[in-house]
């Protein structure tokens, strides 16, 4: 039994008893992300009835640890009143993503209640288009001016620390809002001895920064490279507008890592959860990508067709054709994957290519010759009684040495060759490529046997 279900049974007591303090002290007593994980276990009505016994602010800090579909269950079905309530008091940039999420006329019940900066506010990110920058910004982050004292500073802090996203950097800007330093908290404290010295003596001028416009990969990768736990957004005139957090960079790393694992499985990113995508849509995602997978093996099909005459009419043959063709997929789906989760991750680009294929010709030779190998003992276990077998047997190893190699290329060359002209290299599937190396390796095969046994018995 999963841990977070023992607490089901006692949820509900508490609830059937009206329980208030038990449940004021189960909200309150435990982090708000073990609160949030224990109710997600519940139906959101009950869930919901657990979360009322404690404040606001408690309140929309359990709530932000619900997966986004189930946030907007709860949204969907709660009054205007206590929705209005509940967004109100979320970080700026998860307000907005969760309205994206939400029925129109939901949010438009609503969002007359909530206070009219937040209002402006959201309409204010909601005009940054999606995967950028903006849109994943939050407007609540630490701004000191240039001459601000250090006393004066850490007061400024103190009486905004609630409402702040974090204040570990605490970002300094000139009298236009321009961007001209950081400074830390930990900086901040140590110089309290010099209460009267000026942020601008204490700040770091070299800011990492970036546009409001920019990718949101660009961001996830600058952040990983400077080891930052939040990362300024500023426009054109490098005027500050907001931070990113490491943690809605963490959100979209994994966004994007399980587009990219759909990609290799051969299925159409889902622009939502598996569960609340409709049956017509994951049909539609996977089925696209079924039928030219089918296609492809269609066209292995007629390879073979075009064999029917030759010496695939040696019974022993045929046993080695799904050996031929897996040795083939299998080694070009390992090379795809290596080479898209390499490209991902930054540590090849398409100006490697000659690298690269150096690098997949020699194991594709060392895996040839060792699968060859052990394929040519069991050509000669299965094959028939001849003394011109051991010659007619090299026909496996020599194809599943050639197939091995076309494999470990083709599947590190296609997504190499897409990441160069601007397209996802993640399109090019494993699935894919195995259905291209299918065709391949039974001309391959076929090939081989042609020029080995031609003219010899059958």
């Amino acid at each position: 039994m999963c841990p977070n279900t023992l607490y089901i049974p006692e949820l509900r007591e508490m609830l059937s008893c009206s329980d208030e303090a038990g449940l004021q002290q189960f909200c309150t007593a435990l982090h708000p992300a073990a609160v949030a994980d224990f109710t997600n276990m519940l139906e959101w009505d009950e869930a919901w009835k657990v979360l009322i016994h404690t404040d606001p602010q408690t309140r929309s800090e359990i709530f932000s640890f619900y997966e986004l579909t189930r946030q907007v269950d709860f949204i969907e079905n709660l009054s205007p009143q206590d929705a209005a309530q509940l967004v109100g008091e979320l970080p700026p940039d998860d307000r907005v993503d969760l309205l994206e999420e939400t029925e129109p006329a939901v949010v438009a019940e609503f969002l007359s209640l909530l206070p009219e900066n937040i209002r402006r506010n959201i309409f204010h990110l909601q005009r940054y288009d999606e995967d950028t920058a903006g849109s994943m910004m939050t407007t609540d982050f630490a701004r000191l001016q240039q001459n601000t004292t250090v006393k004066n500073a850490i007061s400024s802090i103190a009486s905004q620390a609630e409402i702040l996203e974090t204040v570990y950097y605490l970002y300094v800007v000139d009298n236009q809002d321009r961007l001209s330093g950081v400074l830390s908290a930990r900086d901040l404290v140590s110089s309290i001895g010099r209460p009267d010295v000026v942020i601008g003596d204490l700040m770091d001028t070299h800011v990492i920064s970036v546009d409001a416009d920019e990718d949101t990969e660009e961001v996830a990768e600058q952040v990983a490279k400077y080891d930052l736990l939040a990362i300024p957004v500023v426009d054109k005139q490098h005027r500050m507008l907001g931070i990113i957090t490491h943690d809605d960079v963490i959100d979209v790393m994994r966004e994007q890592a399980t587009e990219e694992t759909q990609r290799i499985g051969g299925v159409a990113p889902l622009d939502e959860s598996y569960l609340r995508a409709s049956i017509p849509r994951l049909t539609w995602n996977r089925g696209i990508w079924l039928i030219i997978l089918f296609i492809g093996a269609l066209l292995t099909a007629f390879a073979l067709e075009q064999y029917r005459d030759g010496p695939l009419t040696t019974a022993w043959l045929v046993l080695f054709i799904p050996l031929v063709i897996s040795s083939g997929g299998n080694s070009g789906s390992q090379s795809a994957t290596l080479i898209i989760s390499a490209l991902s991750a930054g540590h090849i680009t398409p100006r490697d290519w000659m690298r690269i294929i150096l690098r997949e010709l020699a194991q594709g030779v060392l895996l040839g010759v060792v699968l060859g190998l052990i394929g040519y003992l069991a050509a000669l276990w299965l094959g028939p009684d001849d003394p011109q077998h051991y010659i007619h047997a090299l026909t496996v190893p020599i194809t599943v040495l050639l197939v091995v190699i076309a494999g470990t290329l083709l599947g590190a060359m296609l997504p190499l060759i897409f990441e160069s002209i601007g397209w996802d290299p993640a399109l090019m599937s494993t699935p894919f490529i195995a259905g291209i190396i299918d065709v391949v390796g039974i001309v391959i095969y076929m090939t081989v046997a042609i020029l080995l046994i031609s003219g010899s018995p059958v």
